[in-house]
């Protein structure tokens, strides 16, 4: 295809998700603060009686359950979003790539959801727990809404994003910019880098930012566990399959 061509379908692809995006975000708007309560409650579960979240912005109590809801309808979306640019991208795969690439868009996708789940069931109640319990005396914990919004939606990509360590160590292997040796190699300079990642993306508490570096060096291992035994299936298909060999 022309490059004219290619563009063109991108751009389609392209409108088609903004087109979804916006349908999810039109059903979600209506249970904008119903949302916002449901994403507060990690918070609020720790707040001492008789304080609130406030809000200091005149126009955040309608601005951020909207954000939320915006936000938030992106996420939904986000197995569409990637069907759209795997779609984008499958003809110019192999035959045997395709077979890699179809299980490791949905493990993305699995692991992605579980880096937020894994943020807002098990990371927020301890961090929150902790921030409130040491406010000093006479300060009263009343968090500004849209400020919050702001802390929880990073954490949630942060942890979103660590947890795709194993797709991307394995998409590194298939691509040959690295094999398993060399990652087996490097493990304590990664695992250094898990807790300078988790330093810097989490509170400046030592409970999360071991929350995030540790099960970032778990997927790490995992990552290579997989390489270690995709290699050889990846080797095999292009070696029995004469098509699939790149051209000379």
């Amino acid at each position: 295809m022309p490059l004219v061509a290619h563009l063109t379908e991108l751009r389609s692809r392209l409108l088609r998700i903004i087109v979804i995006w916006m349908l999810i975000f039109a059903g979600l708007f209506y249970f904008a603060n119903d949302l916002y309560t449901f994403i507060s409650e990690p918070l609020r579960a720790f707040m001492p009686e008789g304080t609130s979240m406030i809000a200091t912005d005149v126009a955040s109590p309608f601005l951020t359950p909207f954000k939320l809801a915006l936000v938030s309808a992106l996420f939904i979306a986000m197995p569409f979003v990637l069907h759209q640019l795997w779609s984008f991208i499958a003809p110019g795969l192999y035959k045997h790539e395709k077979r890699l690439a179809v299980p490791l868009l949905a493990s993305s996708i699995v692991l992605f959801y579980s880096g937020m789940a894994f943020a807002y069931f098990v990371v927020f109640p301890l961090v929150f727990g902790f921030f409130t319990s040491t406010a000093p005396e006479g300060v009263a914990v009343m968090t500004d809404i849209n400020k919050y919004l702001d802390f929880v939606l990073t954490l949630f990509m942060a942890f979103g994003l660590a947890f795709e360590i194993p797709v991307a160590t394995i998409l590194l292997v298939l691509a040959g910019a690295v094999d398993v040796a060399k990652l087996r190699q490097i493990r304590p300079y990664v695992i250094v880098g898990c807790f300078v990642i988790g330093m810097v993306l989490t509170p400046p508490d030592v409970i999360s930012q071991a929350l995030l570096a540790i099960p970032m060096w778990l997927l790490y291992e995992v990552g290579i566990l997989f390489s270690s035994m995709l290699k050889p299936i990846q080797r095999d298909a292009a070696e029995t399959d004469p098509e699939e060999q790149p051209p000379a």
